[in-house]
């Protein structure tokens, strides 16, 4: 009989042991794929913002037409810029009032909306094209003030070095839970199997094959522990994303995303590592007993 076999049939005598076991790795890894999903959704909004090539130049209330003309003949003359849009007072209003359904946005005046030129920048040079541009523009009278979006990048760097941190912190805490987990979990099931173990032992089985079954067990724990924590993390998600505003996913250019494939991957593969070794120790430590 294959080590998985046996594994399976101690797992099918001791299911409701082995279930609890799983639940109580997949809480543990629910909190650290709940700590990636926002680090990578953060992530994904820093990487949008630093290479979105765009700033908002908002003029002033005295700016004439030809200022404006001007301002957008030069915009357009300049190197790496790929497109300028003049909005209105009136257009943001109106596009603004149109994305939200807030009654006291509705009741702001058009002069609440400076009018502004919306400025498109190639992205492969978009950061450094920026500042520049926004050094430039900041200098002209009919300009009130430039807004590259640079600061809320950096921003979102600050925030995402602590969730990486938070992120690493939890890892750990995983680590320590799950080895709790399954090492207590194969301790018992050594135990009610103890009668079977040492009939093995007594013809002749060698302490790796006793301990094949339960490294096989602990793995399948694990695994299982992060399969059944990213479903309930999906859904979760899906709960989340539908009831997400438009308005707000084009204020920040994007809409949530989940984990990546390779990451959920890493998720279940480091769940079935942590399960064998803690197994594999649990095991050895009561086989030498």
């Amino acid at each position: 009989m294959t080590p998985i076999e046996r594994a399976w049939r101690g797992t099918k005598n001791d299911w409701r042991l082995h279930a609890l076991s799983v639940f109580s790795v997949a809480v543990a890894f629910v909190c650290l794929a709940s700590a990636l999903l926002v680090v990578v959704n953060v992530s994904h909004v820093r990487d949008r913002w630093s290479s979105s090539g765009r700033a908002s130049v908002y003029l002033k209330k005295g700016a004439d037409r030809e200022q404006i003309a001007n301002i957008q003949r030069a915009l357009r003359a300049s190197d790496g810029v790929t497109d300028v849009k003049f909005v209105s007072s009136d257009d943001a209003r109106h596009e603004l009032t149109t994305q939200s359904d807030d009654p006291i946005i509705d009741q702001l005046p058009t002069e609440a909306f400076p009018a502004s030129l919306e400025v498109s920048v190639q992205s492969d040079a978009a950061a450094i094209r920026l500042d520049k541009l926004g050094q430039q523009l900041g200098a002209l009278p009919a300009v009130d003030r430039v807004e590259t979006y640079a600061a809320w990048s950096d921003r979102l760097a600050a925030l995402l070095a602590g969730g990486v941190t938070a992120s690493g912190l939890l890892a750990l805490v995983v680590l320590a839970a799950v080895i709790s987990v399954v090492s207590s979990t194969i301790r018992l099931a050594l135990q009610r199997r103890r009668i079977e173990v040492e009939v093995l032992k007594l013809v002749g089985a060698t302490d790796d094959y006793v301990r094949r079954p339960y490294v096989v067990e602990g793995a399948a724990q694990g695994a299982l522990g992060a399969l059944l924590a990213l479903a309930l993390l999906g859904a979760l998600f899906a709960i989340v994303q539908s009831h997400f505003d438009a308005s707000f996913a084009t204020l920040i250019g994007m809409t949530p995303s989940f984990l990546p494939w390779t990451l959920a991957l890493g998720l279940v593969v480091s769940g079935a590592a942590l399960g064998a070794i803690a197994a594999l120790l649990s095991v050895r430590r009561l086989l030498n007993a």
